[in-house]
């Protein structure tokens, strides 16, 4: 991660609400029989739209891109396939982000692989850049975002990426709590990663 990198701390609250208006949106004109997430990071946005879409019918697929903040593998990689049966299948594939949008398009690509009829795709937040736009997103950032969910692995990657210079440390962890990082757990994130790093 650079040291000009820049933050937006999304809460709770915020997630919640940006999932149930793309839940709204998604049911007027999809009824998927299955929600894919894309682990991890699309865990828990599949989990709260199972509930806002009333549809039980949760999966999981895993690829593995990301090595930590800003940093990337020369190409996203399935590691862990579609976890139940989505032949014949309507299905909606979810991640908190598309980034490059590398491992959302070889999930989909996957799943359609499996036999699926059809599949829309939904993320709450678009890079600019993504060469991958969902059928469904909320908002566009080139920030780095940061979900309650992925605190503690973001101030990890800071602490390695400034490879014991406490001073970038520092620099990066307030910039953290500027952008509205409990500034508790931060503090705490950091001090347990110091001491893995001894």
């Amino acid at each position: 991660m650079e040291s000009s990198a820049a933050f937006k701390i999304i809460t709770w609250n915020q997630t919640y609400k940006m999932l149930l208006k793309q839940s709204k949106t998604i049911s007027t004109s999809f009824k998927p029989e299955i929600l894919v997430g894309l682990a991890r990071g699309g865990w828990i946005p599949t989990r709260i739209m199972s509930d806002l879409l009333d549809n039980p019918a949760v999966a999981s697929v895993r690829m593995e891109y990301y090595e930590g903040q800003n940093q990337t593998k020369p190409h996203a990689l399935l590691t862990q396939p579609v976890s139940v049966n989505v032949k014949k299948k309507s299905v909606l594939l979810l991640d908190e982000v598309s980034d490059t949008g590398e491992s959302l398009n070889l999930a989909k690509g996957h799943i359609l692989c499996q036999g699926a009829a059809e599949i829309k795709t939904a993320t709450l937040f678009c890079k600019p850049w993504s060469k991958f736009e969902p059928d469904f997103y909320e908002k566009q950032t080139g920030l780095w975002i940061v979900f309650p969910w992925e605190l503690k692995e973001t101030v990890i990657c800071i602490v390695r990426n400034s490879k014991k210079d406490t001073e970038k440390t520092k620099q990066e962890t307030l910039k953290l709590i500027k952008a509205g990082a409990p500034k508790d757990l931060v503090l705490r994130f950091v001090k347990e990663a110091l001491e893995e790093n001894k």
